[in-house]
């Protein structure tokens, strides 16, 4: 069998693993309400401000939006980009991220009312209470630019902002590729607000995705996307600056947030199944996938099929990793779980609408 045909023939069989119907963890799935979007999609990170309202979500075309609940209706905040020539009213923007931008992580300033983005390709920006368009803070650290800029927390008692930059090669319209290729470009980095200065904390890291503070500041856990694993990085205490794995997982994690009623949800996009940990033990499958099937086919098939499989999953684990709370919903590609109040916020990262499911 010739390489390239060995190379198709692998494709065909990953895609098929990837609709496999699935079983729910707690028998029959969870229902949930739709809160629908209009023209875009991709609600991938939620946050409320500092009164309680919202939420406010960011989407496909550059847009942060806010949920008014007593009118039922999106209105915009703000934007990450000032060109917004032709990023209005198209659902799916892949083509025109970068000029856009993509809104992923977001995260309020409890001090100053201030929403700071984790843009795609923007990088690390600031939006003002009364919105608009946001204030670019940073796009590289130590002479590297961000590629991926992904997730992003904040210490509330000092400012400090902790977030992610998934690869230094490769842009969230191929963020397949950073998974197949087991590119290990990622960085975990923190920008402090009073130096204005940006660390990177650490390097060499598969596809670091979201990001979450312990409640005492500690230390902060991130997704390791690619080995579907949570990790933890002490930032206090004698232990600081270990590395340690938290969680083992069953599927790709995305954001994290920290559970008011303690330890963190994390969402995940889809399962693992054996023949996708199989191609992930050789690089060079994955490299190869990348070299013959154009990576914009493989993302878009990828998109299509969680689709079809229609169910998503998040678990709530504690602080040393136990699991605490396992959910399924008949959602695809969940990219995060925020919990305000009595219920549950869920975003994806293909998705017109916000999920939400009353606890």
């Amino acid at each position: 069998m010739t390489s390239k045909l060995f190379t198709a023939v692998a494709t065909i069989v990953l895609f098929s693993a990837l609709i496999v119907v699935q079983k729910p963890f707690n028998g029959k799935p969870r229902q949930m309400e739709a809160v629908p979007i209009t023209d875009a999609v991709g609600p991938e990170s939620v946050a409320f401000d500092p009164l309680g309202d919202g939420p406010y979500v960011g989407v496909s075309d550059g847009r942060i939006i806010k949920w008014q609940e007593n009118e039922h209706r999106w209105i915009d905040f703000g934007t990450t980009s000032r060109n917004r020539e032709g990023c209005l009213g198209q659902a799916e923007q892949e083509s025109r991220e970068q000029i856009c931008g993509r809104p992923l992580g977001i995260c309020f300033s409890e001090a100053t009312a201030d929403l700071y983005i984790a843009d795609a390709y923007m990088g690390l920006l600031r939006l003002g209470p009364q919105g608009g368009f946001a204030t670019p803070i940073t796009t590289h650290a130590d002479a590297i630019p961000f590629r991926f800029t992904n997730s992003l927390d904040i210490n509330q008692s000092d400012g400090s902002i902790y977030f992610t930059d998934s690869s230094s090669l490769y842009q969230r319209r191929n963020y397949i590729s950073v998974i197949l290729s087991g590119d290990k470009t990622g960085r975990l980095l923190k920008y402090e607000q009073g130096s204005q200065q940006v660390t990177v904390l650490l390097t060499n890291l598969s596809f670091p995705n979201g990001v979450a503070l312990s409640k005492d500041g500690s230390f902060l856990v991130f997704s390791d996307t690619t080995n579907c694993r949570i990790l933890r990085y002490w930032l206090t205490t004698p232990r600081a600056g270990r590395l340690e794995t938290l969680a083992q997982l069953p599927g790709f994690p995305d954001n994290i947030k920290r559970s008011p009623r303690g330890g963190f949800w994390v969402a995940m996009h889809s399962r693992r199944v054996k023949i996708v940990t199989w191609i992930l033990s050789c690089p060079k499958l994955g490299r190869g996938l990348i070299w013959l099937v154009p990576v914009e086919v493989i993302t878009r098939a990828y998109s299509v099929l969680s689709k079809l499989r229609g169910s998503g999953m998040a678990m709530r684990i504690s602080e040393e990793g136990e699991v605490l709370e396992t959910l399924e919903l008949k959602m695809s590609s969940m990219s995060e779980v925020q919990e305000k109040g009595d219920h549950l916020w869920i975003g994806s990262i293909n998705l017109p609408f916000l999920g939400r499911y009353r606890l």
